[in-house]
């Protein structure tokens, strides 16, 4: 290509369907995107892999352990999937998986306000790094002065998000963690 020449956009409708992970323990990743997440299995390929989804789509995480039965994680400084990114559809269902979180134990790496979105970070019981995360409406997306889109990275009120949810009335607050991404 050219450097001068403009690409063609793609389509705008397109969207990421599903992710598909290389996972050690099948077993132990489907208690942890079905059991704590709340995703429902949709499909088994025996011991070897499983697809799972939200609202009965026929995937939208694939697992599976064909070339990494009882492996590790890539090291730090590696290349690889950073994370997979799960949208909620409210600020309500966010909280409620905060709490799905914090009632599993599940230790978050960050929570963050990103002006456009709010996003918790964590860890799958493989090390694969996950975002749950909820976008605001466009038209309350910080802009500059120019029309562009200014996202930040800021601390995310937990507490503020456990809120949403009437359940919550003796929370405690909760650390996110060491890094606020």
């Amino acid at each position: 290509m050219n450097t001068s020449e403009q690409p063609t956009p793609i389509d705008p409708q397109v969207r990421i369907g599903h992710v598909h992970l290389k996972v050690a323990d099948l077993e132990r990743a489907l208690r942890f995107y079905c059991g704590v997440l709340g995703f429902e299995l949709t499909q088994r390929y025996g011991t070897q892999a499983a697809f799972v989804s939200a609202g009965g789509y026929h995937h939208h995480i694939g697992l599976n352990t064909w070339e990494s039965r009882n492996g590790s994680p890539p090291p730090p400084g590696s290349t690889g999937l950073y994370h997979v990114a799960i949208l909620y559809p409210t600020r309500k269902a966010l909280a409620v998986a905060l709490r799905r979180l914090l009632t599993a134990g599940v230790r978050l790496d960050g929570a963050s306000d990103h002006g456009v979105s709010e996003a918790l970070y964590l860890r799958d019981p493989d090390g694969n790094g996950v975002e749950l995360y909820w976008d605001r409406p466009r038209e309350s997306w910080p802009r500059t002065a120019g029309g562009e889109l200014a996202m930040v990275t800021e601390r995310l009120d937990l507490q503020g998000l456990l809120n949403e949810i009437e359940l919550v009335t003796d929370a405690t607050p909760v650390d996110p963690g060491p890094r606020d991404l």
